[in-house]
């Protein structure tokens, strides 16, 4: 996470709050070999972020498999409604996380 220098002395609580607020986050549906479709997951900063533990944290809550790479997360299957909820549950704000059709 995040270093108390880079918060100003902030509690490491509202530090991460704070830079989860700044992410602008984006989900969308790749289509792969064989019509299989992949959720990608891409603009969470991975200074700010371990992805490989979120990553881990989102295949476990929707029982799928998946892989964090080149600073984006892939799950496989279509789960963009129900990863949007999840990242809002995990203090993502909202606003700031768009599902591309």
């Amino acid at each position: 996470m995040s270093d108390l220098s880079m918060c100003g002395g902030l509690p490491p609580e509202i530090c991460e709050q704070l830079s989860a607020e700044e992410q602008f986050i984006k989900i969308r549906v790749e289509k792969r070999r064989f019509g299989r479709e992949v959720t990608i997951i891409e603009g969470i900063d991975e200074r700010e972020f371990n992805l490989k533990k979120l990553a881990s944290k989102l295949k476990s809550k929707l029982a799928t498999g998946g892989t964090a790479k080149n600073g984006r997360i892939e799950l496989q299957g279509d789960h963009r409604h129900k990863v949007k909820k999840l990242l809002v549950e995990m203090g993502f704000p909202e606003e700031n996380i768009t599902i591309i059709e």
